[in-house]
C-alpha cells in the first residue's frame, strides 16, 4: 500500500535441525508427528517473511530469559541487551 519493500526478518536459531526442517519440505515424512501449528515458521520461511539464521548457542540472547547461566555468560548476554548496573553509568 505504501510501496515499501521489506526484507525478510531474521530469526536467529541455535538449532540446526530446526533450520533444516524449515527449509527442506522433503523431510516431511520425518516430521509428520510435529503439530501443524509448529509448521507456521516453515510457512513464513517459504513466503519469505522470515529467514532463519544459525547463531551459536553462546550468543543466543533468548537464553538469558530461559536458562540458568553462569555469571560470565549472564553478564555477556546482559551487555548485548544494553542493560548495565546503575553503578556502571
Amino acid at each position: 500500500e505504501y510501496n515499501v519493500v521489506q526484507d525478510a526478518m531474521a530469526l536467529y536459531c541455535d538449532n540446526l535441525s530446526a533450520i533444516n526442517i524449515s527449509k527442506n519440505p522433503i523431510q516431511h515424512s520425518r516430521t509428520k508427528h510435529i503439530d501443524i501449528r509448529h509448521h507456521f515458521i516453515r510457512d513464513l520461511v517459504e513466503e519469505g517473511v522470515v529467514k532463519l539464521e544459525h547463531i551459536a548457542t553462546e550468543e543466543q540472547l533468548a537464553d538469558i530469559f530461559t536458562k540458568a547461566l553462569d555469571a560470565v555468560q549472564f553478564e555477556k548476554l546482559r551487555g548485548k541487551l544494553g542493560v548495565c548496573l546503575f553503578e556502571d553509568l
